[in-house]
């Protein structure tokens, strides 16, 4: 299943949430048959390089430069940029999640046209609709002939390679211990290999005696401890009258810009922030900073 999933299809699925929470009157994106653009068109081609590459363009119908949908006495074309370039971010991150393969967008600029055509869209918003095209390039490279087979023998000669090095070790351990015979008075005994003292090294902790040396400090109990984490979005201080007067169709704007992070919260303290993806239809965080460890261990002395 997951190998038909691509860009193309991971970009649908972010543009068709992030469309409706961004644009004014909470329009819809539906699929369609191609239909005229109308004067004037505009709109943005992405660049992708990584497991899949290629090229990302978005035509959008020239009326949408005068609909205002992001806001009034904003540069629509700016902000249709802005926007569009953090869905091809966010349809990345939905393409890592989904299939694993890693791309990034390397250049996003403007266009006035585009040749060919993936996938039509209709912008709804009430009685009125827009025309959206899309063409997509994107896909995972393919590797001709000769360097798939030296891929495949790299792969092979790297699976072999510690294998053979591990019986080679082994052999000479076994070796060395058939050939010593019983220490002489005043001889002491050799050091065994550094591979050996390696091992017993890692397996110290685990055979430590309680509360000896090897002993952590008991955070591991704490480990399995489910703790509620929230994303917050931004914040904004009202009146008390604001907030008694708040009904169905009234619009909150918060003191963050679409393109900032957003902050996982634990404990009332800020532990990462990241972008907001969707996976599977559901929200989720792809983190780009992490508090330092301490910090993160300061959200949860509230909570003990």
């Amino acid at each position: 299943m997951a190998e038909k999933v691509n860009y193309l299809e991971c970009w649908t699925t972010v543009a068709a949430a992030l469309l409706s929470q961004a644009l004014a009157g909470e329009p819809t994106l539906i699929e369609s048959l191609p239909k005229p653009m109308g004067s004037n068109p505009f709109g943005f081609c992405a660049t992708l390089k990584g497991e899949e590459e290629g090229r990302f363009s978005v035509l959008l119908d020239g009326s949408l430069d005068e609909a205002s949908l992001l806001g009034e006495g904003v540069d629509q074309k700016a902000a249709w940029q802005e926007l569009l370039r953090e869905i091809a971010d966010a349809a990345a991150g939905e393409l890592l999640a989904k299939t694993g393969r890693k791309a990034h967008v390397t250049t996003f600029t403007p266009i006035d046209g585009e040749s060919k055509l993936s996938r039509a869209f209709q912008l709804k918003a009430g009685t009125r609709s827009w025309a959206i095209q899309v063409n997509s390039t994107v896909a995972a490279p393919k590797l001709p002939a000769a360097a798939e087979r030296a891929e495949n023998d790299k792969t092979t000669s790297t699976r072999n390679g510690p294998d053979q090095v591990e019986k080679s070790g082994a052999g000479k351990t076994v070796s060395e211990k058939t050939g010593s015979g019983a220490l002489k008075d005043g001889e002491t005994a050799k050091p065994a290999s550094r591979k050996a003292e390696s091992t017993l090294q890692d397996a110290g902790p685990a055979g430590s005696a309680p509360g000896g040396k090897g002993a952590t400090s008991g955070f591991e109990l704490l480990f399995d401890v489910e703790l509620e984490a929230s994303l917050r979005f931004g914040a904004r201080e009202m009146p008390l009258g604001e907030i008694l007067g708040l009904g169905p169709g009234d619009v909150v704007q918060l003191d963050r810009h679409i393109t900032d992070p957003v902050e996982l919260i634990v404990g009332d303290k800020i532990v990462a922030r990241g972008e907001v993806v969707l996976v599977e239809g559901n929200f989720a965080l792809r983190v780009t900073e992490v508090a330092a460890p301490q910090n993160r261990l300061e959200s949860i002395r509230c909570l003990f």
